[in-house]
């Protein structure tokens, strides 16, 4: 037999025998000929299973391998893993099923990505009657969003060599030993890639991870151990706990100490009705911020239109009153242009941090500027925003999506509070966030040249945040950040027809597909 490209290690522990036939079934059907499968009997002491395996161990490019006690999925995996000879290693569960060309496509992927240590596919779920459902079509390498939850799933595949250099599973982290062996090698550098396929097929039935994904404590634990652990050796100064909803995971970040955050917002002092009852937007986001305290020192710009006789600037002294000595004027002059005014205000900004703010918001996590300072402050994160609510409480941001030539906001205008598998509830990247609230480092705004003042209006930020990604930095949305948006109170919300004409002609190859929202991409304009 020729060396194996990749080994499938899958420890067996007392399954139904019918889905385990039904998994090496699935296995030997596959198009890609050259394999190798180690079953690992974890002690299940079931002659029907002992019967199966030794049925399937007449196959050459089977190997069996029988503990004769009860060890768990580390210590069983870890066997396989030592039984393995493929270059790469799959990693695959007892009663499920891998699609017919599931291995030829991940090695096909691996041989056009030679250094990569690490790849995934898409998965759905398959019922004893054969039906499909809750199909997951993942974003590609998102580490953000890793950190909250073991995204990638199956089908995993990795270098055998680099998971052995890594010691191979970790013992104490049974339920959550996938999560963290893909958080150690994507530590390591290597590029991480997705295989935008459905290749795996979880078992659903009553007790199969499928149903009960992250559902045990000692699972949830054992995650909330890796994440920190992860955390940690990145000196990310971030506390890790458990939500509410099994396998999610919550970031409690800290800035670096002696940071100092210039809060940048462009005004014309505009008033308008909000809750019911009237307020100057620009005074009462500034009273909002100054409700809370924070681990960063700040500052606020504020870019305001000079004083004609459209324009009233009295709310100046009411924000002398509430900001004290943190408040700064920059004197605007001109007709509106939004990418104009907070590139002015960065040139007066005194801070290494930027957060650009519309006057037109509210603060609603009281961490919200540490937490935004925090992820900015990571060396490969260019900008990062947050989810912004509309008055009713639906959203009107959770980063930005673009599909089919088009860019808006993920999921405007929905009352939805946890998003497509969750990604309303997790810190993650996206492809762009709104500049009403986007944090990042004074050097990457210098870097990137600031925002483009030919778009003046509309379209800027995501101009902007593109900008950004050329450069190499990934941008973040900041799910545990939430700021209430009323959006457009100050100016008219009107998109004149020139610009996104003017964002094709400078993006046109990158707002085709978004990688980090592929099926929401799909249905934009549906």
């Amino acid at each position: 037999m020729p060396e194996p490209f990749v080994s499938v290690v899958t420890p067996v522990y007392r399954p139904n025998p019918e889905h385990l036939r039904a998994f090496v079934a699935s296995v030997r059907d596959q198009t890609l000929q050259e394999w190798h499968l180690v079953l690992v009997d974890d002690g299940s002491g079931a002659a029907e299973v002992s019967a199966i395996l030794s049925e399937a161990d007449t196959d050459p490019r089977v190997t069996v391998v029988v503990r004769p006690v009860n060890g768990g999925i580390v210590a069983a995996t870890n066997d396989g893993l030592a039984a393995a000879t493929g270059d790469y290693v799959a990693f695959a569960d007892q009663d499920d099923v891998l699609a017919p060309h599931a291995l030829e496509t991940m090695v096909t992927a691996a041989r056009a990505s030679p250094t990569a240590e690490l790849l995934y596919s898409d998965e759905d779920k398959v019922d004893d009657h054969g039906e499909f459902s809750d199909e997951f079509r993942k974003p590609d390498y998102s580490p953000e969003r890793l950190r909250g939850n073991m995204y990638m799933g199956h089908l995993l595949m990795a270098r055998r060599e680099a998971v052995v250099a890594l010691g191979g599973m970790r013992e104490g982290f049974d339920g959550s030993q996938d999560h963290d062996l893909a958080l150690r090698l994507s530590e390591r550098g290597a590029p991480v890639i997705h295989v935008p396929e459905v290749l795996y097929h979880w078992r659903r039935h009553a007790g199969s991870t499928a149903e009960v994904a992250g559902g045990k404590p000692e699972a949830v634990r054992a995650g909330v151990r890796a994440v920190q652990d992860h955390v940690d050796r990145l000196d990310l100064h971030a506390s890790v706990s458990a939500t509410d909803y099994p396998g999610f995971y919550r970031l409690d970040r800290h800035p670096k100490a002696g940071s100092m955050v210039s809060i940048v917002i462009p005004t014309r002092g505009g008033s308008g009705d909000a809750f019911d009852r009237r307020r100057c937007f620009v005074v009462e986001a500034v009273r909002s911020i100054e409700a809370h305290s924070y681990e960063v020192d700040y500052e606020y710009v504020i870019v305001a239109d000079a004083p004609t006789r459209w324009v009233d600037v009295s709310y100046l002294d009411d924000l002398a009153g509430i900001a004290g000595q943190r408040l700064r004027v920059v004197e605007y002059r001109g007709d509106f242009n939004f990418s104009e005014k907070v590139n002015l205000g960065a040139l007066h900004a005194r801070g290494d941090l930027l957060c650009f703010l519309n006057d037109d918001v509210e603060v609603i996590s009281p961490r919200w500027l540490d937490t935004l300072a925090a992820i900015a402050q990571q060396p490969d994160v260019g900008a990062v925003g947050c989810l912004l609510r509309f008055e009713d409480g639906t959203l009107q941001h959770a980063g930005h999506l673009y599909g089919k030539g088009e860019a808006t906001h993920a999921y405007f205008e929905s009352g939805d509070r946890t998003g497509y598998f969750g990604d309303l509830l997790l810190d993650r990247e996206t492809i762009g966030v709104t500049a009403a609230c986007l944090m990042q480092r004074r050097d990457v705004w210098w870097e990137v040249g600031g925002f483009t003042e030919t778009l003046p209006v509309s379209f800027n930020d995501v101009d902007f945040c593109l900008k950004i990604q050329e450069a190499g930095y990934r941008v973040v949305t900041a799910a545990s950040v939430e700021l209430l948006h009323f959006e457009s109170r100050t100016r008219s919300r009107r998109v004149r027809a020139w610009e996104p004409t003017r964002l094709r002609a400078r993006w046109r190859h990158r707002l085709e597909h978004d990688p980090y929202s592929p099926y929401l991409s799909e249905r934009i304009g549906t």
